[in-house]
């Protein structure tokens, strides 16, 4: 029972120790958590010291069908225009070879009620010098978790680039099979296929796209605000990834329908 002990100058109300209350008193009768501490600590991270952080677990169809061998190449996928969800899956066929490219890093301020935000957005593109290019935005309040961001939407992004010849069909091809054109606000910017030996006619930044795209010869034009070089690289992504949109009498052939991957896994 609660005692009441009186003072000239105010009462106490003395509970007795067997409630064992709310008070902060001696280690271990607060709340009763004892010496764990406010208790978040222990169950944390229970079973995760065995696992690899570094190990890929796929999350899709695509990934797992990948991950067992059952697809062959990155060709397969597009092929069948079967979307990507995961970067691993890029990774898988072509780690060795992908390098990516920071091509810029601008500041972007929002006005909020507290003032001006201010965060980062990092252009990058990767590729492999052979055929394959892909071109990653992301928006974040700090420089290195946007340019992770950034590479990992460019994998999510990377689609094939069709290489040709200008003149005579010997060797490997070295430039745009045909003339193609990418636009993205107000810049439109064309490609133009160049004999071998020309080299890149382009800006420095379209320069360094085409050739992790691996074109080697090509004339570009272009025209609206280029200095703007978020547009005028994603004009120049799509132009690169409009190559296999044109129907070259090359490609006129009938070709038999084959069964998707994931047909293939369910026989």
């Amino acid at each position: 029972q609660p005692q009441i002990c009186s003072t000239p100058k105010q009462t106490y109300l003395i509970m007795s120790d067997e409630r064992g209350g709310f008070g902060r008193g001696e280690r271990g009768r607060g709340r009763g958590r004892g010496d764990r501490g406010r208790g978040r600590g222990r169950g944390r991270g229970r079973g995760r010291g065995d696992r690899d952080e570094n190990v890929w677990t796929p999350v899709t169809k695509l990934g797992r069908l990948v991950k067992e061998g059952k697809i062959g190449s990155i060709e397969e996928i597009f092929l069948f225009s079967i979307p990507v969800k995961e970067a691993e899956i890029i990774d898988y066929f072509l780690k060795d070879k992908l390098q990516d490219e920071v091509m810029k890093i601008m500041p972007v301020q929002k006005q909020s009620s507290a003032g001006q935000r201010t965060r980062f957005k990092a252009f990058v593109a990767v590729g492999d010098a052979s055929g394959h290019i892909g071109l990653g935005v992301k928006c974040s309040s700090e420089v290195a978790t946007a340019i992770r961001g950034a590479i990992l939407s460019a994998k999510l992004n990377v689609a094939p680039v069709r290489r040709g010849f200008w003149g005579r069909k010997s060797g490997m091809p070295h430039t745009v099979p045909t003339k193609v054109t990418g636009k993205c606000g107000s810049v439109r910017i064309r490609l133009i296929p160049a004999p071998r030996g020309t080299g890149l006619v382009s800006s420095p930044a379209g320069k360094r796209l085409l050739s992790m795209a691996g074109i080697e010869d090509c004339y570009t034009s272009s025209r609206g605000h280029t200095r703007t070089m978020g547009n005028f690289i994603k004009a120049l992504f799509y132009a690169l990834r409009n190559t296999y949109g044109y129907l070259e009498p090359d490609l006129w052939k009938e070709n038999a329908l084959t069964a998707t991957p994931f047909q293939r896994s369910e026989e």
